[in-house]
């Protein structure tokens, strides 16, 4: 302890570190403690905040699965080829992590509501301006590039020599990608799958630029949240912040058990 206070530098840094943790603790607490016990639980069991979990749930999961399904082969080829415009694609493909959310949904709303190909979903029947569909656009748009990131670590972190290995043993690329390098990067799947559901989950500004704010149709827990405060529910909308506060601790931990080294 004595040689803690010889470091004024090991002092201000140790200082910072806990007086930031110190408020973002008191911060989660006076949301959480706020409403009574029984408010709170007759807040989370009326219907409307019984919708936004649901449809949080749904629109996220189906988002997730996306992500997954385009992010980790454009992560894998970004960790292991090299062709003409690679920092070029990199860089547009993190374009997500810079915008903010509102602007990222005005484009949103522009592309599906007024270019020609908006129109044309719209009348196959796929309709994604004020629908549970534009919710799932907005969530993958903002969250795709923390799948790309963490996965991209992942397999930058797993040596090539394996999969070399295994095609001389017989396995083609495919065989070696599935058997050889998605087993090895199973803890970053993981990390990343859990915190890009837990992003699209909170997503909020494209979600309500593209889909808006009408209750039980588009209501998420963060559009809840927005419309309960609006309106004075404070007890609804306290609900719908402890949901997401208890979510987001959940797949924190998670991510730092099982990715925490992946670089974001």
């Amino acid at each position: 302890m004595r040689g803690l206070f010889r470091s004024p530098l090991k002092v201000v840094t140790i200082g910072a570190g806990v007086g930031l943790a110190t408020f973002i603790v008191v911060l989660l607490v006076m949301v959480m403690s706020h409403p009574t016990l029984d408010g709170l639980i007759s807040s989370l069991l009326s219907s409307e905040i019984r919708f936004a979990i649901y449809l949080s749930l749904a629109t996220s999961f189906v988002s997730t699965i996306l992500c997954i399904l385009i992010g980790v082969p454009a992560a894998y080829a970004l960790a292991r080829y090299d062709f003409f415009g690679k920092h070029a694609v990199n860089t547009i493909l993190d374009m997500p992590l810079a915008l903010p959310p509102l602007v990222a949904g005005v484009g949103l709303l522009l592309f599906f509501g007024a270019s020609p190909i908006g129109k044309a979903l719209a009348m196959a029947g796929l309709v994604f301006v004020f629908t549970p569909l534009g919710i799932i656009v907005a969530q993958f748009f903002v969250n795709v590039p923390f799948m790309l990131r963490i996965m991209r670590s992942t397999f930058e972190g797993i040596s090539p020599r394996y999969e070399y290995v295994a095609k001389t043993l017989g396995c083609t690329d495919t065989q070696a990608l599935w058997r050889v390098t998605l087993p090895m990067a199973a803890n970053g799947f993981l990390a990343g799958s859990v915190i890009t559901w837990a992003k699209g989950i909170g997503e909020f500004g494209a979600a309500l630029m593209i889909a808006g704010a009408t209750r039980m149709v588009t209501e998420t827990l963060p559009i809840s949240l927005f419309l309960n405060m609006s309106c004075g529910k404070l007890n609804l909308a306290i609900s719908a912040a402890t949901i997401l506060i208890a979510i987001s601790v959940v797949s924190l931990y998670v991510f730092e058990r099982y990715g925490g080294w992946a670089r974001l």
